[in-house]
């Protein structure tokens, strides 16, 4: 750490700066030194748009109705896999199939009725 002996003073240092900016402002020539307002970088946003042609349109899709393909083939595959189901679940299920199995026997056993 610095002693308060040889800290510079911030007179010092800012005049020390500027010299180091007016240097680097010579160091660069006209044609490097960066438009503000010109043909530079701009947000994608404001950009003007590049329209594909045809071609190139298909073939994106094409890209991309493969890759939903493939998703809805892991989908598919993840449902139909055999990871074991919690017990909760399938005796909540059997319960829910058997009540709707026997009130459908009830609703067709007095059809007749009406």
């Amino acid at each position: 750490m610095n002693t308060p002996d040889e800290r510079p003073s911030p007179d010092d240092a800012l005049s020390h700066a500027r010299a180091a900016r007016a240097r680097m402002a010579a160091a660069l020539t006209e044609d490097q030194e960066p438009e503000p307002d010109g043909p530079g970088w701009q947000p994608i946003w404001k950009r003007p748009r590049k329209f594909k042609s045809k071609a190139a349109k298909k073939v994106e899709l094409r890209k991309q109705r493969r890759q939903l393909q493939d998703a809805g083939k892991r989908r598919l595959a993840a449902g139909n896999s055999r990871r074991p189901r919690s017990r909760q679940n399938r005796i909540g299920n059997a319960a829910a199939r058997r009540d709707a199995r026997a009130l459908s026997r009830v609703r067709h056993s007095i059809a007749w009725l009406w």
